[in-house]
């Protein structure tokens, strides 16, 4: 979605406060959405951390992606020496591993301070209320909710440094606008969310035909658009206005809804190079 530029001036300067707060922290924890492990990375942090500190991937919201996927990935990390973590914040699971990971990441013992970094939406927020086993970060559904950096005491050995999802200014690669306006990371009233939801459509037909069948209970045309495949979608929800037209705009809505909330089964939009 090549149109897809958000960088509003709080994302320039939650940048410029994440480089003046590097040294502050032992390590750097990078949230990223585990059904999009590529788009969901900002390439911007390499500058801003790289070098300077030790960097855990947390691969988020594994029990959204696709099993199988996420193992590709996992090869891919391990075979390319990427740290990395998978867990789901809001159940919990592999948040029992991060004060480990980090600590190994170190490579020395004693108490540590991490910071909290990634794009919008990957639930950065929520996943600090779970390491932490209280709710301390402002949590939504909705992208750039956190502002300001937010000090979190995990316990008397770990802190945690909250800051604030920020995008690049530009998404040379269409495909990365897309993947991320799918899952939420760029907010809904700056794009055309009925293009956006036949775009997904497609995606889905291409890697998940199922998962449109199982939800919305037809057989993708090979041959159909996506907005061909939208306004389907509609009738058989039954989403339809005065002459018989069909209400796309409705049904966008609820598409993006009920795949972002994983109603459409687990689904992962990209793979490693190579696979």
């Amino acid at each position: 979605m090549a149109d897809v530029q958000w960088f509003p001036g709080h994302m320039k300067k939650a940048e410029r406060m994440m480089q003046d707060s590097l040294r502050l922290v032992d390590a750097v924890c990078e949230v990223a959405d585990a059904r999009i492990p590529f788009s969901s990375r900002n390439p911007d942090l390499d500058a801003i951390v790289s070098g300077r500190k030790p960097r855990l991937l947390i691969l988020n919201r594994a029990d959204q992606a696709d099993p199988a996927v996420t193992a590709q990935w996992r090869a891919y990390y391990k075979a390319n020496g990427v740290p990395f973590l998978e867990c789901d914040a809001r159940s919990g699971r592999g948040m029992k591993d991060l004060a480990r990971a980090l600590r190994a990441l170190r490579g020395k013992p004693g108490p540590m301070r991490a910071m909290v970094a990634g794009v919008p939406n990957v639930g950065k927020s929520t996943f600090i209320n779970k390491v932490s086993g209280r709710k301390t970060a402002a949590v939504s559904d909705r992208p750039g909710v956190t502002r300001g950096k937010q000090w979190i005491t995990v316990d008397s050995r770990l802190e945690l440094l909250d800051t604030p999802g920020i995008l690049w200014p530009r998404f040379d690669d269409p495909a990365v606008g897309d993947a991320l306006a799918f899952t939420g990371a760029v907010k809904d009233d700056v794009l055309d969310t009925e293009a956006l939801a036949a775009k997904l459509l497609v995606t889905l037909r291409a890697l998940y035909p199922g998962a449109i069948r199982d939800r919305y209970k037809f057989d993708p045309d090979p041959e159909a658009q996506g907005w061909e495949l939208l306004e389907t979608c509609a009738r058989k929800r039954g989403f339809l206005m005065a002459g018989g037209n069909v209400n796309t705009e409705r049904m966008a809505a609820v598409l993006l809804d009920e795949f972002r909330g994983g109603k459409l089964g687990r689904i992962s939009l990209e793979r490693p190079v190579g696979d």
